[in-house]
């Protein structure tokens, strides 16, 4: 499967999931229902790009509250490799664990990469807005760490 297939757009619903977080508790789409969020799928915990870009959603989260929208980190590491994270660098949001990568296959950001010419089975560093109806506002592919949140933060605004 290569990254492209089941690209999600803008005006898309957002797919369904369910995943367990460090905290324990399980964060679902419809336990979440009614209200905006960011979900933001991450290659691996404890790497530069995804440990910036952790930190930059945890310093950001006073600003998302304020505009009533929930940040969740999704990656495919377990949930006590997601504790070690949060710990190491005092993260503040949720990191949900997907082992089985069926919500990154659902929302279409596991496939195929490549990586000094060797072909491998990973995570599409992607960043989701989903309104309060579940639907799809804006989609960010290939993020680039350096100003990401700020966009996703000036986003959530127009909601």
């Amino acid at each position: 499967m290569a990254l492209a297939a089941g690209k999600l757009s803008p005006g898309d619903k957002a797919p369904s999931f369910k995943v367990v977080t460090d905290g324990g508790e399980t964060v679902s789409s419809s336990g979440l229902k009614g209200s905006p969020y960011v979900v933001y799928f991450y290659p691996k915990d404890d790497t530069s790009g995804c440990t910036k870009e952790a930190i930059g959603f945890s310093e950001s989260l006073k600003k998302f509250a304020t505009l009533g929208v929930t940040i969740l980190g999704i990656s495919k590491d377990s949930v006590e490799s997601h504790a070690k994270f949060r710990k190491k660098y005092k993260l503040q949001i949720a990191l949900g664990s997907d082992p089985e990568t069926k919500a990154a296959k659902d929302w279409g950001v596991w496939g195929e990469k490549t990586l000094y010419g060797r072909k491998y089975m990973g995570m599409e560093r992607a960043t989701f807005l989903v309104d309060a109806k579940g639907v799809i506002v804006q989609a960010w592919r290939k993020v680039k760490v350096p100003g990401h949140v700020e966009a996703v933060v000036n986003a959530a605004k127009a909601l």
